[in-house]
Protein backbone atom coordinates (compact mmCIF):
# COMPACT_ATOMS: atom_id res chain seq x y z
CA UNK A 1 0.00 0.00 0.00
CA UNK A 2 1.28 3.44 -0.90
CA UNK A 3 2.16 5.52 2.16
CA UNK A 4 1.59 8.92 0.56
CA UNK A 5 -0.70 10.59 3.09
CA UNK A 6 -1.90 14.15 2.59
CA UNK A 7 -1.52 16.67 5.41
CA UNK A 8 -4.60 17.18 7.56
CA UNK A 9 -5.54 18.11 11.11
CA UNK A 10 -7.86 15.08 11.22
CA UNK A 11 -6.33 11.85 12.50
CA UNK A 12 -6.63 8.67 10.48
CA UNK A 13 -5.30 5.17 10.76
CA UNK A 14 -2.25 6.05 8.67
CA UNK A 15 -1.90 9.61 9.95
CA UNK A 16 -1.38 10.01 13.68
CA UNK A 17 -2.05 13.54 14.94
CA UNK A 18 -0.38 14.86 18.07
CA UNK A 19 -2.31 16.10 21.12
CA UNK A 20 -1.23 17.03 24.65
CA UNK A 21 -1.63 13.43 25.80
CA UNK A 22 0.22 11.90 22.82
CA UNK A 23 -0.72 10.77 19.35
CA UNK A 24 -4.27 10.04 18.16
CA UNK A 25 -5.08 7.30 15.64
CA UNK A 26 -8.61 7.14 14.21
CA UNK A 27 -9.82 3.74 13.01
CA UNK A 28 -12.74 4.01 10.60
CA UNK A 29 -15.08 1.06 10.91
CA UNK A 30 -17.34 -0.17 8.13
CA UNK A 31 -20.83 0.61 9.35
CA UNK A 32 -19.45 0.81 12.88
CA UNK A 33 -18.86 -2.95 12.85
CA UNK A 34 -15.73 -4.71 14.07
CA UNK A 35 -14.93 -8.40 14.45
CA UNK A 36 -13.80 -9.93 17.72
CA UNK A 37 -10.31 -10.48 16.31
CA UNK A 38 -10.13 -6.84 15.22
CA UNK A 39 -11.41 -5.63 18.60
CA UNK A 40 -8.67 -7.58 20.31
CA UNK A 41 -6.11 -6.11 17.92
CA UNK A 42 -7.24 -2.58 18.85
CA UNK A 43 -7.05 -3.46 22.55
CA UNK A 44 -3.56 -4.90 22.12
CA UNK A 45 -2.34 -1.88 20.14
CA UNK A 46 -3.72 0.59 22.68
CA UNK A 47 -2.06 -1.29 25.52
CA UNK A 48 1.26 -1.94 23.80
CA UNK A 49 1.92 1.28 21.92
CA UNK A 50 -0.23 3.90 23.71
CA UNK A 51 -1.67 4.81 27.07
CA UNK A 52 -4.48 2.27 26.81
CA UNK A 53 -7.21 4.87 26.18
CA UNK A 54 -9.70 3.95 23.44
CA UNK A 55 -12.46 6.32 22.37
CA UNK A 56 -15.79 5.58 20.71
CA UNK A 57 -16.52 8.52 18.41
CA UNK A 58 -19.76 10.20 17.40
CA UNK A 59 -19.33 8.82 13.87
CA UNK A 60 -19.25 5.19 15.10
CA UNK A 61 -15.47 4.86 14.78
CA UNK A 62 -12.70 4.16 17.28
CA UNK A 63 -9.69 6.22 18.32
CA UNK A 64 -6.56 5.27 20.22
CA UNK A 65 -5.06 8.09 22.31
CA UNK A 66 -1.73 8.62 24.00
CA UNK A 67 0.36 6.98 21.28
CA UNK A 68 4.09 7.14 21.89
CA UNK A 69 7.08 6.78 19.58
CA UNK A 70 6.21 3.36 18.10
CA UNK A 71 3.69 4.74 15.64
CA UNK A 72 4.72 2.52 12.74
CA UNK A 73 4.36 -0.64 14.83
CA UNK A 74 0.88 0.42 15.94
CA UNK A 75 -0.21 1.15 12.38
CA UNK A 76 1.22 -2.13 11.10
CA UNK A 77 -0.62 -4.13 13.78
CA UNK A 78 -3.93 -2.53 12.84
CA UNK A 79 -3.36 -3.02 9.13
CA UNK A 80 -2.56 -6.68 9.76
CA UNK A 81 -5.95 -6.99 11.47
CA UNK A 82 -7.71 -5.71 8.35
CA UNK A 83 -8.68 -2.37 9.83
CA UNK A 84 -7.10 -0.20 7.15
CA UNK A 85 -8.22 1.17 3.78
CA UNK A 86 -7.68 -0.61 0.47
CA UNK A 87 -5.63 2.40 -0.68
CA UNK A 88 -3.65 4.77 1.53
CA UNK A 89 -5.24 7.88 0.03
CA UNK A 90 -8.68 6.31 0.50
CA UNK A 91 -8.49 6.31 4.29
CA UNK A 92 -9.63 9.91 4.68
CA UNK A 93 -12.77 9.51 2.58
CA UNK A 94 -14.24 6.40 4.22
CA UNK A 95 -16.84 8.60 5.89
CA UNK A 96 -20.05 6.62 5.42
CA UNK A 97 -22.37 6.29 8.41
CA UNK A 98 -24.99 3.55 8.68
CA UNK A 99 -27.45 2.73 11.42
CA UNK A 100 -25.80 0.53 14.07
CA UNK A 101 -28.64 -1.95 13.51
CA UNK A 102 -28.24 -2.12 9.72
CA UNK A 103 -29.55 -5.45 8.47
CA UNK A 104 -30.90 -6.63 11.85
CA UNK A 105 -33.37 -3.87 12.78
CA UNK A 106 -36.96 -5.10 12.96
CA UNK A 107 -38.21 -1.93 11.27
CA UNK A 108 -35.66 -1.62 8.49
CA UNK A 109 -36.98 -1.15 4.97
CA UNK A 110 -33.78 -2.23 3.23
CA UNK A 111 -30.50 -3.83 4.24
CA UNK A 112 -28.06 -0.99 3.55
CA UNK A 113 -24.90 -3.07 3.89
CA UNK A 114 -24.52 -4.25 0.25
CA UNK A 115 -24.90 -0.69 -1.07
CA UNK A 116 -22.53 0.57 1.62
CA UNK A 117 -19.87 -1.87 0.45
CA UNK A 118 -20.22 -0.54 -3.11
CA UNK A 119 -19.96 3.07 -1.97
CA UNK A 120 -16.93 2.45 0.25
CA UNK A 121 -15.13 0.56 -2.50
CA UNK A 122 -15.69 3.45 -4.91
CA UNK A 123 -14.59 6.08 -2.39
CA UNK A 124 -11.33 4.25 -1.86
CA UNK A 125 -10.51 3.33 -5.45
CA UNK A 126 -11.72 6.37 -7.39
CA UNK A 127 -8.67 8.61 -7.31
CA UNK A 128 -10.69 11.75 -7.94
CA UNK A 129 -12.67 11.26 -4.73
CA UNK A 130 -9.45 11.40 -2.75
CA UNK A 131 -9.62 15.17 -3.25
CA UNK A 132 -12.63 15.32 -0.93
CA UNK A 133 -12.14 16.83 2.51
CA UNK A 134 -11.40 14.38 5.33
CA UNK A 135 -14.59 15.73 6.91
CA UNK A 136 -16.83 15.21 3.85
CA UNK A 137 -19.40 12.64 4.98
CA UNK A 138 -22.28 10.53 3.65
CA UNK A 139 -25.14 8.90 5.57
CA UNK A 140 -27.11 5.88 4.38
CA UNK A 141 -30.30 5.22 6.36
CA UNK A 142 -32.33 2.08 5.78
CA UNK A 143 -35.41 3.17 7.71
CA UNK A 144 -34.29 1.56 10.96
CA UNK A 145 -35.91 2.44 14.29
CA UNK A 146 -32.41 2.78 15.72
CA UNK A 147 -30.88 5.58 13.66
CA UNK A 148 -28.96 8.76 14.39
CA UNK A 149 -30.88 11.29 12.33
CA UNK A 150 -29.59 14.56 13.78
CA UNK A 151 -26.00 14.53 12.57
CA UNK A 152 -25.44 16.72 9.55
CA UNK A 153 -23.93 15.12 6.44
CA UNK A 154 -22.81 16.48 3.08
CA UNK A 155 -25.07 13.89 1.42
CA UNK A 156 -27.73 11.77 3.08
CA UNK A 157 -29.86 8.95 1.68
CA UNK A 158 -32.90 7.52 3.43
CA UNK A 159 -34.98 4.50 2.41
CA UNK A 160 -38.71 4.52 1.80
CA UNK A 161 -41.12 2.25 -0.04
CA UNK A 162 -43.61 3.63 -2.56
CA UNK A 163 -46.00 0.95 -3.67
CA UNK A 164 -43.73 -2.07 -3.82
CA UNK A 165 -40.69 -0.13 -5.00
CA UNK A 166 -37.86 0.73 -2.60
CA UNK A 167 -36.56 4.26 -3.10
CA UNK A 168 -33.80 6.35 -1.61
CA UNK A 169 -34.73 9.89 -0.69
CA UNK A 170 -31.72 12.20 -0.59
CA UNK A 171 -30.66 15.60 0.61
CA UNK A 172 -27.57 17.78 0.79
CA UNK A 173 -25.83 19.50 3.72
CA UNK A 174 -28.33 18.26 6.27
CA UNK A 175 -29.90 15.16 7.77
CA UNK A 176 -32.73 12.69 7.01
CA UNK A 177 -35.02 14.81 9.18
CA UNK A 178 -34.92 17.49 6.47
CA UNK A 179 -37.32 17.57 3.56
CA UNK A 180 -35.63 15.61 0.74
CA UNK A 181 -34.64 17.14 -2.57
CA UNK A 182 -35.89 14.08 -4.45
CA UNK A 183 -35.41 10.33 -4.64
CA UNK A 184 -33.90 7.64 -6.83
CA UNK A 185 -34.67 3.98 -7.28
CA UNK A 186 -32.65 1.80 -4.92
CA UNK A 187 -30.86 0.36 -7.96
CA UNK A 188 -29.56 3.88 -8.72
CA UNK A 189 -28.29 4.52 -5.19
CA UNK A 190 -24.63 3.98 -6.01
CA UNK A 191 -24.90 6.05 -9.19
CA UNK A 192 -26.49 8.88 -7.19
CA UNK A 193 -23.61 8.99 -4.71
CA UNK A 194 -21.05 8.99 -7.52
CA UNK A 195 -22.93 11.72 -9.39
CA UNK A 196 -23.24 13.95 -6.30
CA UNK A 197 -19.55 13.64 -5.46
CA UNK A 198 -18.43 14.24 -9.05
CA UNK A 199 -20.72 17.24 -9.41
CA UNK A 200 -19.49 18.68 -6.11
CA UNK A 201 -15.88 18.37 -7.26
CA UNK A 202 -16.79 19.90 -10.62
CA UNK A 203 -18.38 22.97 -9.04
CA UNK A 204 -16.61 23.59 -5.73
CA UNK A 205 -13.82 26.12 -5.38
CA UNK A 206 -10.72 25.03 -3.42
CA UNK A 207 -11.95 26.76 -0.27
CA UNK A 208 -15.40 25.12 -0.55
CA UNK A 209 -14.53 21.86 1.17
CA UNK A 210 -18.03 20.95 2.36
CA UNK A 211 -21.39 20.80 0.60
CA UNK A 212 -22.76 23.62 2.76
CA UNK A 213 -19.96 25.90 1.53
CA UNK A 214 -20.88 25.24 -2.10
CA UNK A 215 -24.62 25.66 -1.54
CA UNK A 216 -24.04 28.97 0.21
CA UNK A 217 -22.83 30.30 -3.15
CA UNK A 218 -24.98 28.28 -5.61
CA UNK A 219 -28.73 27.60 -5.56
CA UNK A 220 -29.72 24.12 -4.45
CA UNK A 221 -32.15 23.93 -7.38
CA UNK A 222 -29.28 24.41 -9.81
CA UNK A 223 -27.33 21.56 -8.22
CA UNK A 224 -30.35 19.23 -8.37
CA UNK A 225 -31.02 20.19 -12.00
CA UNK A 226 -27.47 19.31 -12.94
CA UNK A 227 -27.72 16.11 -10.91
CA UNK A 228 -30.90 15.06 -12.73
CA UNK A 229 -28.98 15.16 -16.00
CA UNK A 230 -26.70 12.42 -14.65
CA UNK A 231 -29.09 10.15 -12.72
CA UNK A 232 -32.90 9.75 -12.84
CA UNK A 233 -34.25 11.90 -9.97
CA UNK A 234 -37.83 11.28 -8.84
CA UNK A 235 -39.83 14.20 -7.36
CA UNK A 236 -40.87 13.37 -3.82
CA UNK A 237 -43.13 14.80 -1.13
CA UNK A 238 -42.14 12.79 1.94
CA UNK A 239 -40.75 13.16 5.44
CA UNK A 240 -38.69 10.56 7.26
CA UNK A 241 -40.38 9.51 10.54
CA UNK A 242 -38.48 10.22 13.72
CA UNK A 243 -36.35 7.41 15.08
CA UNK A 244 -37.22 5.92 18.45
CA UNK A 245 -35.12 7.31 21.32
CA UNK A 246 -32.71 5.36 23.54
CA UNK A 247 -32.65 2.18 21.43
CA UNK A 248 -28.85 2.20 21.69
CA UNK A 249 -28.96 1.24 25.37
CA UNK A 250 -30.66 -1.87 26.70
CA UNK A 251 -31.94 -5.07 25.09
CA UNK A 252 -34.09 -5.01 21.94
CA UNK A 253 -35.38 -7.74 19.60
CA UNK A 254 -33.89 -8.20 16.14
CA UNK A 255 -35.60 -9.34 12.96
CA UNK A 256 -34.80 -12.93 13.90
CA UNK A 257 -37.49 -13.95 16.39
CA UNK A 258 -35.11 -15.57 18.90
CA UNK A 259 -32.33 -12.96 18.78
CA UNK A 260 -31.73 -9.57 20.35
CA UNK A 261 -28.99 -7.00 20.56
CA UNK A 262 -27.67 -5.59 23.81
CA UNK A 263 -26.62 -1.94 23.81
CA UNK A 264 -24.26 -0.34 26.32
CA UNK A 265 -22.79 3.16 26.58
CA UNK A 266 -19.08 3.77 27.02
CA UNK A 267 -18.73 6.28 29.89
CA UNK A 268 -18.05 9.67 28.29
CA UNK A 269 -17.02 7.90 25.10
CA UNK A 270 -14.03 6.10 26.61
CA UNK A 271 -13.09 2.52 27.27
CA UNK A 272 -9.85 0.77 28.03
CA UNK A 273 -8.29 -2.37 26.62
CA UNK A 274 -9.79 -4.64 29.27
CA UNK A 275 -13.30 -3.33 28.57
CA UNK A 276 -12.92 -3.89 24.83
CA UNK A 277 -11.47 -7.37 25.31
CA UNK A 278 -14.26 -8.22 27.73
CA UNK A 279 -16.93 -7.12 25.27
CA UNK A 280 -15.20 -9.15 22.56
CA UNK A 281 -15.31 -12.24 24.78
CA UNK A 282 -19.04 -11.77 25.27
CA UNK A 283 -19.53 -11.39 21.50
CA UNK A 284 -17.69 -14.67 21.02
CA UNK A 285 -19.49 -16.59 23.75
CA UNK A 286 -23.01 -15.25 23.30
CA UNK A 287 -23.18 -13.38 19.97
CA UNK A 288 -22.11 -13.68 16.36
CA UNK A 289 -18.47 -12.70 16.84
CA UNK A 290 -18.92 -9.02 16.07
CA UNK A 291 -19.40 -5.72 17.89
CA UNK A 292 -21.05 -2.61 16.51
CA UNK A 293 -20.16 0.88 17.66
CA UNK A 294 -22.73 3.65 17.44
CA UNK A 295 -22.90 7.45 16.96
CA UNK A 296 -24.02 7.66 20.61
CA UNK A 297 -20.52 6.54 21.65
CA UNK A 298 -21.91 3.18 22.66
CA UNK A 299 -21.67 -0.38 21.40
CA UNK A 300 -24.10 -3.13 20.45
CA UNK A 301 -23.56 -6.84 20.83
CA UNK A 302 -25.82 -8.28 18.10
CA UNK A 303 -27.43 -11.70 17.67
CA UNK A 304 -27.65 -12.57 21.36
CA UNK A 305 -30.16 -15.25 22.28
CA UNK A 306 -32.95 -13.52 24.17
CA UNK A 307 -32.56 -15.78 27.18
CA UNK A 308 -28.87 -14.76 27.43
CA UNK A 309 -29.44 -11.00 27.28
CA UNK A 310 -29.67 -10.51 31.04
CA UNK A 311 -26.38 -12.26 31.76
CA UNK A 312 -24.65 -10.38 28.92
CA UNK A 313 -25.92 -7.11 30.39
CA UNK A 314 -24.62 -8.07 33.80
CA UNK A 315 -21.18 -8.84 32.40
CA UNK A 316 -21.09 -5.53 30.50
CA UNK A 317 -21.95 -3.65 33.70
CA UNK A 318 -19.15 -5.46 35.52
CA UNK A 319 -16.75 -4.35 32.77
CA UNK A 320 -17.72 -0.71 33.35
CA UNK A 321 -20.28 -0.11 30.60
CA UNK A 322 -23.52 1.80 31.25
CA UNK A 323 -26.49 -0.42 30.47
CA UNK A 324 -29.50 1.54 31.75
CA UNK A 325 -31.04 4.79 30.49
CA UNK A 326 -31.69 5.64 34.15
CA UNK A 327 -27.97 6.32 34.64
CA UNK A 328 -27.32 10.04 34.29
CA UNK A 329 -23.78 9.45 33.00
CA UNK A 330 -25.21 7.56 30.02
CA UNK A 331 -26.70 10.83 28.78
CA UNK A 332 -23.57 13.00 29.05
CA UNK A 333 -20.94 13.61 26.38
CA UNK A 334 -17.71 15.50 26.86
CA UNK A 335 -14.72 16.29 24.70
CA UNK A 336 -11.15 15.45 25.70
CA UNK A 337 -10.82 18.70 27.60
CA UNK A 338 -7.75 20.43 28.97
CA UNK A 339 -6.04 17.19 29.98
CA UNK A 340 -5.52 16.13 26.39
CA UNK A 341 -6.26 19.11 24.13
CA UNK A 342 -4.41 22.42 23.98
CA UNK A 343 -7.63 24.26 23.09
CA UNK A 344 -9.60 22.90 26.04
CA UNK A 345 -10.31 25.45 28.77
CA UNK A 346 -11.57 23.00 31.39
CA UNK A 347 -11.30 19.37 32.50
CA UNK A 348 -14.52 18.42 30.75
CA UNK A 349 -14.29 14.70 31.53
CA UNK A 350 -13.81 15.26 35.26
CA UNK A 351 -16.47 17.97 35.35
CA UNK A 352 -18.90 15.67 33.52
CA UNK A 353 -18.45 12.98 36.18
CA UNK A 354 -19.21 15.58 38.85
CA UNK A 355 -22.29 16.77 36.95
CA UNK A 356 -23.51 13.21 36.41
CA UNK A 357 -23.36 12.57 40.16
CA UNK A 358 -25.40 15.73 40.79
CA UNK A 359 -28.01 14.88 38.17
CA UNK A 360 -28.27 11.30 39.44
CA UNK A 361 -29.02 12.51 42.97
CA UNK A 362 -31.57 14.93 41.54
CA UNK A 363 -33.24 12.09 39.66
CA UNK A 364 -32.65 13.55 36.21
CA UNK A 365 -31.42 11.87 33.03
CA UNK A 366 -30.76 14.92 30.85
CA UNK A 367 -28.77 14.95 27.61
CA UNK A 368 -25.89 17.34 28.33
CA UNK A 369 -22.83 18.18 26.24
CA UNK A 370 -19.69 19.59 27.87
CA UNK A 371 -17.38 21.29 25.39
CA UNK A 372 -13.94 22.58 26.26
CA UNK A 373 -14.00 25.15 23.46
CA UNK A 374 -16.42 26.41 20.75
CA UNK A 375 -15.29 23.78 18.22
CA UNK A 376 -17.70 21.22 19.71
CA UNK A 377 -15.63 18.16 18.74
CA UNK A 378 -17.60 15.74 20.93
CA UNK A 379 -21.02 16.52 19.47
CA UNK A 380 -21.95 16.31 15.79
CA UNK A 381 -25.34 17.90 16.47
CA UNK A 382 -26.70 20.45 18.92
CA UNK A 383 -27.46 18.83 22.27
CA UNK A 384 -30.50 19.83 24.34
CA UNK A 385 -28.12 21.32 26.93
CA UNK A 386 -24.56 22.53 26.29
CA UNK A 387 -21.99 23.66 28.83
CA UNK A 388 -19.27 25.65 27.04
CA UNK A 389 -16.09 26.01 29.06
CA UNK A 390 -14.86 29.54 29.78
CA UNK A 391 -12.16 28.52 32.27
CA UNK A 392 -11.25 25.71 34.68
CA UNK A 393 -14.46 24.44 36.28
CA UNK A 394 -16.60 27.24 34.79
CA UNK A 395 -19.06 27.12 31.90
CA UNK A 396 -21.63 29.13 29.97
CA UNK A 397 -24.98 27.30 29.83
CA UNK A 398 -27.00 27.00 26.60
CA UNK A 399 -30.36 25.38 25.86
CA UNK A 400 -31.06 24.16 22.33
CA UNK A 401 -33.45 26.31 20.30
CA UNK A 402 -34.45 25.39 16.76
CA UNK A 403 -34.56 29.07 15.87
CA UNK A 404 -31.03 29.78 17.07
CA UNK A 405 -27.74 28.71 15.48
CA UNK A 406 -24.89 27.05 17.29
CA UNK A 407 -25.48 25.81 20.82
CA UNK A 408 -28.83 27.59 21.15
CA UNK A 409 -29.94 30.22 23.67
CA UNK A 410 -27.49 31.39 26.32
CA UNK A 411 -29.08 30.91 29.76
CA UNK A 412 -26.28 31.88 32.15
CA UNK A 413 -22.58 32.69 32.16
CA UNK A 414 -19.56 31.50 34.11
CA UNK A 415 -21.30 28.81 36.15
CA UNK A 416 -19.63 26.27 38.38
CA UNK A 417 -20.68 22.65 37.87
CA UNK A 418 -22.77 22.80 41.04
CA UNK A 419 -24.56 25.92 39.83
CA UNK A 420 -25.07 24.46 36.36
CA UNK A 421 -26.51 21.26 37.84
CA UNK A 422 -28.95 23.22 39.98
CA UNK A 423 -30.08 25.36 37.06
CA UNK A 424 -30.53 22.35 34.77
CA UNK A 425 -32.54 20.59 37.47
CA UNK A 426 -34.75 23.66 37.97
CA UNK A 427 -35.80 23.78 34.31
CA UNK A 428 -38.72 21.83 32.86
CA UNK A 429 -37.61 18.42 31.63
CA UNK A 430 -39.41 18.33 28.26
CA UNK A 431 -37.18 20.70 26.25
CA UNK A 432 -34.03 19.29 27.82
CA UNK A 433 -34.69 15.61 27.15
CA UNK A 434 -35.35 15.98 23.41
Amino acid sequence: MSTAIRPSACPGLLRIVQALDGGICRIKLTGGSISVAQANAVADAAERYAGGVIEATNRANLQIRGIGSEQSALIDSLLAAGLGPTTAAGDDVRNLMLSPSAGIDRHRLIDTRPLAEQILATLQTNVRFHDLSAKFAVQLDGGEALAMLEHGHDLWLSALVRGDEPLLAFGLAGSPLDKPLGAVALSHGHALVVAVLELFLDLALPEQTRMRHLLAERPVAEFVQRLAARVPVIPLDWQRPQAEPLLHIGTYPQRESDRAYVGAVTPLGRLDSSMLRGAARLATEYGDGSLRFTPWQSLLLPSIRREDAAVVTQHLEQLGFLCSPDQALAHLIACTGASGCGKGLADTKGDALQLAALLQRQGGAVNVHLSGCPRSCAAAHTAPVTLLAVGPGHYDLYFRDAGQPGFGVLQARNLTIDAAGALIDACPRSPLDA
